[in-house]
């Protein structure tokens, strides 16, 4: 198999319900998220993707949908303060952890079309989650 990983950075604030920590106040991160492609044959070129598809595909989706946004349990009460003063947001289902994050991104990388295998969400240098396809 060939792969090629490709890394975005972007920032974002979230918080968690139901959870006792920190996290459970409105707090930033500069996040990495690492996008793995594989596939058991390269394209014409002699490339699984070429990085530049993976950068137009998912990376403009991230810096148009969580780069410096809040994202947010879709229950969450702050939902509506947002909405009032024009902040910007991204809503889940679940509760915006690391590794929900990353299954996000990697549904989104499934529907533009990209081999993707797995996706690991930085949310420090030190502290990762990732999802990892079937």
């Amino acid at each position: 198999m060939y792969s090629v990983t490709r890394d975005i950075h972007f920032c974002y604030g979230h918080r968690l319900m139901n959870y006792q920590g920190k996290c459970q106040h409105p707090h930033g991160h500069n996040g990495k998220a690492q996008i793995e492609l594989e596939t058991p044959k390269l394209d014409a070129r002699g490339m699984v993707v070429d990085f530049g598809d993976i950068k137009a595909a998912l990376q403009t989706w991230i810096d148009t949908n969580l780069d410096h946004r809040m994202i947010l349990r879709k229950d969450d009460p702050m939902v509506q303060f947002l909405k009032d003063t024009g902040e910007p947001f991204f809503l889940m289902d679940e509760n915006p952890t690391a590794e929900a994050i990353a299954k996000v991104l990697y549904d989104q990388a499934k529907k533009c079309g990209l081999p993707v295998t797995e996706v690991r969400l930085w949310e420090t240098e030190q502290s990762c989650a990732a999802y990892r396809g079937k």
